[in-house]
């Protein structure tokens, strides 16, 4: 079994392309159908009529396909179409003119709430190739729909998001239920996808789309990286598991670097160094006597891999303990100051561009553009362009942080995971990361799987958390640390 592929517009209208001709059913009708199947499990134990605002396109003839059924169903429905039924596309205005043969009638504008209310919302209005910011009458419509006390169902994708890069465009239809065909797209899982989609059900509708397009980008799910999740034998020892070492922890900040080699330690690295740049810093951590602390410039001899970045500051000393440890042939992960520090040096960031070991870079959006000489909003406006140029430019495997993480390869593979909330949004997570990260590298996995594994691990970790009733207001890093060793060792032994 294969983790789920994600496709761009462009590929699902090729794939669609390619089987439009002679589909029977007809691929509008399957998807209307389909989408018929998922409402009619949300108003089962509902009553009262369904509303659904279809539009101009073929996105509104899944909504026609989807009225007359509800209607042959028994269903009282209240249909309102954005545009001019004579000028509908084929397939739609065919759409059309069978919920017209099966006693069904257009409203020109959104009725009145009815007495008892909905039992359901559907979103018909804007297909997956929306380019333009949603506007005027249909944005009144949208901010109306979402204002109803029902649950809201999106055919394909709420309309006013952007199915590649997850951008809201103007406005857009807020989700309870999203019901996708063919294949995912990356705008469901990242940036704005997840606060409008709600829960997605993806519905093939009779296509294989990777027998059509080879997919690029997948979902990161335990698949990716099954074959590394081995047991460990009984005859073994701490020096089978690696030495995972951190560099970081300037003055104020030792609490980042102590944070990762805590993560490290408690996922599986057999012996765990804490190399801190603050001369004042304890030779101990008293929280977790297990760490090996020791000053910046004494790294370990032969270090199994090693973290750098982690409350590491841009000082002249962190820059030299870069310019140490890049030339290293062994595995390498680059987070916070680190990165800041190879955007604004280019003797790093060339130094970084011919290494043979694997390199891994962990930034968050503000640290992304700053490799990429760019703000903030040009790479939330497209994330996975942005992780995709960062793994290029770098030759390294990128996870660029945030709802819907991207990880991409410096192949051009790409991966977008969907575990975590919002409870992490809080200080030294991004360290936590870098320690579990560190681990699986120290013992030993490849720098793609050691990613995305620790990627989708953190966050799992944090959505057991939140399912155990703790947060997700208030959830600390630290807290995850435990939370990711019990859910790898589920997987390690499930």
């Amino acid at each position: 079994m294969s983790a789920t592929p994600i496709y761009f517009v462009r590929d699902i209208l090729a794939i669609e392309h390619q089987c439009l001709p002679g589909a029977q059913p007809p691929l509008m009708e399957r998807a209307g159908r389909a989408a018929f199947d998922v409402a009619a499990r949300l108003i089962a134990s509902r009553p009262g009529p369904v509303l659904i605002a279809c539009g101009p396109g073929n996105n509104g003839g899944d909504g026609f396909v989807l009225a007359r059924e509800l209607r042959r169903s028994g269903r009282e429905t209240a249909v309102v179409l954005a545009g001019d039924a004579t000028r509908l596309p084929r397939d739609a205005a065919r759409a059309h003119a069978d919920f017209l043969d099966a006693g069904g009638e257009t409203l020109a504008e959104l009725p009145p709430t009815q007495e008892g209310g909905w039992a359901l919302v559907v979103d018909a209005l804007f297909g997956i190739g929306l380019q333009r910011p949603v506007e005027g009458r249909i944005r009144n419509w949208i901010d109306t729909l979402n204002a109803l006390p029902a649950p809201r169902l999106a055919i394909d994708i709420p309309s006013g998001l952007d199915a590649d890069t997850g951008r809201v465009l103007g406005t857009c239809f807020r989700a309870t239920h999203t019901t996708t065909f063919i294949a995912l797209k990356p705008g469901l899982l990242t940036l704005d996808g997840p606060d409008h989609c709600g829960e997605i059900s993806l519905q093939p509708i009779g296509i294989e789309a990777a027998a059509h397009v080879p997919p690029v980008g997948h979902c990161i799910d335990t698949h990716l990286f099954a074959t590394h999740l081995t047991p460990r034998p009984r005859n073994t020892h701490k020096g089978t598991y690696g030495d995972a070492c951190v560099l970081g922890g300037a003055p104020g900040m030792t609490g980042a670097a102590l944070l990762a080699a805590r993560a490290a330690l408690w996922l599986g690295a057999g012996r765990t160094y804490a190399c801190l740049l603050d001369p004042a810093a304890p030779g101990i951590d008293p929280g977790q006597p297990e760490l090996m602390l020791r000053p910046a410039d004494q790294i370990p001899e032969r270090p199994s891999a090693i973290a750098v970045g982690p409350g590491l500051g841009t000082s002249e000393a962190a820059e030299r303990l870069l310019q140490t440890v890049i030339p290293l042939e062994i595995p390498l992960l680059l987070d916070a100051d680190a990165l800041n520090l190879v955007s604004l040096r280019p003797a790093l960031a060339d130094a970084l561009r011919v290494r043979q070991a694997a390199t891994l870079l962990t930034p968050h959006p503000a640290e992304a553009g700053r490799l990429l000489g760019a703000d903030t909003g040009v790479v939330q406006a497209n994330r996975i362009a942005a992780a995709m140029e960062i793994a290029r430019n770098y030759r390294a495997f990128t996870a660029l942080k945030g709802c819907g993480s991207v990880i991409a390869t410096p192949d051009g593979h790409w991966f977008i995971n969907t575990t975590g909330n919002p409870g992490m949004a809080s200080a030294g997570m991004g360290d936590v990361l870098s320690g579990i990260v560190l681990a699986l590298l120290a013992q030993g996995w490849p720098g793609e799987a050691a990613l995305t594994c620790a990627v989708h691990l953190h966050g799992a970790a944090a959505d057991q958390l939140v399912a155990d009733g703790i947060g997700p207001v208030g959830l600390t890093a630290n807290e995850t640390i435990a939370a990711a060793r019990r859910v790898f060792n589920a997987w390690l032994n499930g």
